[in-house]
């Protein structure tokens, strides 16, 4: 039985996935459309509306 959302495997796995991109991300050199900040966001924003 689900507690809670963390829970979910669906949850799970997008924060997983939104810890990699942020590791991945952290390399990338500097830009100036604000290209990394963005998927940096999009990343977050699966978990955060699946919780």
């Amino acid at each position: 039985m689900l507690k809670n959302y963390r829970d979910l495997k669906a949850w799970q796995t997008s924060y997983k996935l939104s810890l990699d991109l942020y590791r991945i991300t952290k390399n990338f050199p500097k830009e100036r459309y604000g290209l990394t900040s963005q998927i940096r966001k999009a990343a977050v924003s699966i978990p955060s509306n699946i919780a």
